[in-house]
């Protein structure tokens, strides 16, 4: 049995749609403890909590549903994606719970055993340790990991620091939402660059980052290009301009947006509408593309100075918070 038919959605695509969910947590109690430097509140990748002068610790939780049928890879992916909201915040993973669900009568347990592996393969290129984990019986499989990270308090890179005129340069190309949308539905498509992409850590895109001094930092993930763009240009008080044809594309991607779009992207896409403003002449496979429901994306930095890692996509602009133009 292929992992992604027991999958009503395919990684990152599975979440909860960003316009829904956040009136539900808007009116939530905010943490007070001065401890607290990072959190739900601008709807940044984690949380991030001062224990000494010298030590932040970076908190984090994420899991999915299968996006690839090789439970080694889907384990792989899932774990690579929840590490990177630890270099989104500027820092260094440390430790890792496994987070299961899973129907173990009906995949067994060799099936589980390879999901693990691939987890336990990315937190170790991470440097990181698995310290364990927690499972359910679930007919519906789902893997991920909750992540502590640490960073100096002082080093900590938030989502808020984005500031006017700020180049925006992004880390992987887009695209693989609609790859694993293709495979799901038996369609050709470009499977194992989209895998690289998926399995490739954010590490040397976060030193590339820190090297040009970047202001502000996220990565890109469930929402899509926009939809973590707006976030990050929220919270930074900026509007942003983004170039569409800048934007890189995993090779034949824009041929599937024709048979290709998952639920997510396409929730992605309407709530987009609200804060973005397409240029008449942006191709309609390049609007969908900037919304496309990404699993273990790249970084997306604000910063003043050339990345050597990356391509520049667009720019921080004076306007209001969180709108964005696309040319």
């Amino acid at each position: 049995m292929r992992l992604t038919e027991l999958s009503h959605g395919a990684g990152c695509g599975c979440k909860l749609p960003a316009a829904a969910l956040a009136p539900i947590v808007a009116g939530l109690p905010r943490p007070t403890d001065p401890r607290v430097l990072v959190d739900a509140s601008t709807a940044d990748d984690a949380a991030v909590v001062q224990i000494s002068d010298e030590i932040a610790l970076i908190q984090t939780a994420d899991f999915f549903t299968p996006i690839v049928d090789d439970p080694y890879l889907f384990g792989r992916i899932a774990a690579t994606n929840a590490l990177s909201d630890i270099y989104a915040m500027g820092g260094t993973p440390l430790s890792a719970i496994n987070l299961v669900a899973f129907p173990l009568e009906q995949l067994g347990g060799d099936v589980l055993r390879e999901i693990l592996r691939g987890g336990s393969d990315a937190v170790t290129e991470a440097g990181a340790s698995i310290v364990g984990g927690h499972s359910i019986d679930d007919p519906e499989p789902k893997y991920g990991l909750a992540v502590t990270g640490t960073v100096h308090p002082d080093a900590v890179l938030t989502n808020a620091g984005g500031r006017p005129n700020d180049a925006l340069v992004l880390t992987k190309p887009l695209g693989t939402g609609l790859v694993s949308t293709a495979v799901k539905r038996g369609l050709a498509a470009p499977l194992d660059e989209a895998v690289s992409v998926m399995t490739t850590l954010n590490d040397r895109a976060l030193l590339a980052a820190r090297a040009a001094g970047a202001s502000a930092l996220t990565d890109v993930t469930g929402f899509g290009l926009l939809g973590h763009l707006h976030e990050l240009a929220l919270a930074s008080g900026c509007a942003a301009e983004v170039l569409a044809e800048e934007v890189p594309a995993i090779a034949g991607v824009l041929a599937l947006t024709d048979s290709a779009i998952a639920g997510g992207t396409r929730r992605n896409r309407d709530h987009a509408e609200t804060f973005t403003t397409f240029a008449y002449g942006v191709p309609e496979e390049r609007r969908w593309l900037l919304c496309d429901a990404m699993t273990s994306g790249g970084l997306l930095a604000a910063t003043p100075n050339a990345m050597d890692e990356g391509w520049i996509i667009g720019r921080l602009v004076e306007g209001e918070p969180g709108t964005i133009t696309v040319a």
